[in-house]
């Protein structure tokens, strides 16, 4: 990990941070997903950061991979556990967090958002260059369970590099078979989610997320225009409302035309597939020789 890597990841956490507790302030009952999220993004912009993927806002049983369409007229209610993930890179360097807000603070949801924000602490505690992944997963779980709920056992936290939002190690939730270890100079996204259901999340819904390896670009699309754009994003991943300069129609063919031949990934909502509510806590963590830090505190 260069100087310039680590000074640039510090300043992507604070932005991180600080557009984190903007958007977490603006969550309130009656307001416009949609208009929240985009609020979020022009603060990240306003900051100097930039996106490293569309900020999103899933609700509820909607655990992760819910973003806002340009047209959603979707608005928060009281009783809604509401994520807010954002992404957020400097010079390419790319941190990822986020937290659940108790929408009108109902009583019977904080345990949910108490128990996520718990196994993140727990987890980050344990981290360390050299520790075994597996050690952050077992706290993870272990405060989990402890609570009496159930952390999603196929949702992980991540590496993140360079335009690269998920790279390894993967983080899993629960206690499994990992051999890895965290090595000094990584950054790892840790992220623990936690519900009263079973624990598994299921694709379902109309995807609103999607990414596009530039290098697998090439001529015949209908709107190079809109390719352009897209392949501007250095494969990190986009949404409709990034394309919003653009003619629907326009936007549209191109993404079908780029599915058609092979070259689009499409990341749907992702639910809990029994209909619980779902929390989730995540900070990026950089691995020091001798110490942790919470980039995104």
């Amino acid at each position: 990990m260069t100087e310039h890597a680590l000074t640039c990841l510090r300043e992507a956490g604070r932005i991180a941070s600080a557009s984190r507790t903007y958007g977490a302030e603006r969550i309130q009952p009656g307001a416009s997903l949609r208009d929240v999220c985009v609020a979020v993004e022009d603060e990240i912009h306003r900051r100097g950061g930039r996106l490293a993927f569309p900020v999103q806002s899933s609700r509820n049983h909607v655990a992760a991979h819910y973003c806002a369409s340009p047209d959603d007229p979707t608005e928060y209610r009281k009783g809604d556990l509401a994520k807010l993930d954002l992404g957020v890179h400097v010079d390419g360097w790319v941190v990822d967090t986020a937290l659940t807000v108790n929408v009108g603070g109902v009583r019977e949801n904080q345990p949910l958002v108490d128990a996520a924000d718990n196994a993140l602490r727990a987890a980050i505690a344990a981290a360390g260059s050299g520790v075994p992944v597996r050690r952050l997963s077992e706290e993870i779980e272990r405060s989990i369970r402890g609570r009496g709920l159930q952390p999603v056992r196929n949702l992980c936290g991540h590496g993140v590099g360079r335009f690269v939002v998920h790279c390894p190690p993967p983080i899993p939730n629960i206690a499994g078979n990992s051999t890895e270890t965290l090595k000094a100079g990584s950054v790892v996204a840790i992220e623990p989610f936690a519900t009263d259901g079973p624990g598994y999340v299921t694709e379902e819904g109309t995807p609103q997320v999607f990414r596009l390896d530039p290098a697998q670009v090439r001529d015949g699309a209908p709107h190079p225009e809109v390719v352009e754009a897209i392949r501007a994003l250095e494969g990190l991943p986009f949404a409709r409302r990034q394309l919003a300069r653009f003619s629907p129609a326009a936007v549209e063919e191109t993404l079908a035309w780029l599915k058609r031949h092979g070259r689009l990934t499409a990341y749907p909502p992702l639910v809990e597939r029994s209909g619980r509510p779902v929390a989730q806590a995540e900070h990026t963590i950089y691995v020091g020789n001798e110490q942790v830090e919470v980039l995104t505190r």
